[in-house]
């Protein structure tokens, strides 16, 4: 079967990369195949992650770089040389400008830790989704899946998952239940998803226009 090659974006532990890769293995991600992994940071517990399931890892350094256009130039020189067709962000630690999501519309998604838009856009990362959910008393919070654009946190839905807030929930606590029942479970099932929807896309622009009449 023809695969979309998934390159993912970490920074960190990378817990959603793990989802990805046991998804993958599982088979819940049928039409992706895990073929990159890039790290801004090279200290990153997610490149081991990569390693020990055979995946390629790059490490591009945001602080090595002299500014943001250079940054971007070398992920795009990694992208074009794995073949990648589909971008995952998964706890990436750096916005993309619109020069690099223009180049990539509809294949880039990202997770969030929160029900889009409530608590996301610029500066909504880690534990402050969470304190703020619980500051402001909602009864309700999750996880989501989006396109991603120049926007931060702005692109297009692809999926939710609710999770009830608990009156004992702490910020980490939170964090994690947001994590286990929501980011691992809708983050692999919208990588497949896309994948399958841009092979079918790709079928179609492969197409003799006979054959399509």
């Amino acid at each position: 079967m023809e695969k979309i090659k998934i390159a993912v974006f970490v920074s960190g532990s990378g817990t959603n990369l793990q989802a990805l890769i046991d998804a993958s293995k599982s088979g819940i991600i049928k039409h992706g195949e895990l073929s990159l992994v890039i790290s801004s940071n090279p200290e990153a517990y997610a490149i081991n992650r990569a390693e020990l399931a055979g995946i390629p890892v790059c490490v591009v350094a945001k602080k090595s770089c002299k500014d943001q256009a250079e940054f971007e130039c070398k992920l795009i020189k990694e992208l074009s040389r794995h073949d990648i067709g589909l971008i995952v962000l998964a706890g990436f630690m750096s916005i993309l400008s619109a020069d690099f999501t223009s180049k990539y519309p509809g294949r880039i998604i990202n997770v969030h830790p929160s029900l889009i838009p409530s608590f996301c856009g610029k500066g909504y990362y880690g534990l402050k989704v969470h304190e703020d959910a619980l500051k402001y008393g909602v009864k309700v919070t999750g996880a989501t899946v989006h396109f991603v654009n120049e926007i931060p946190d702005g692109g297009q839905i692809i999926a939710q998952k609710a999770i009830k807030i608990r009156e004992c929930d702490t910020p980490e606590t939170l964090q994690h239940r947001v994590m286990e029942n929501a980011e691992w479970v809708i983050l692999p099932k919208a990588a497949e998803k896309v994948a399958k929807e841009l092979l079918r896309e790709t079928d179609k622009t492969n197409t003799p226009e006979k054959e399509k009449s």
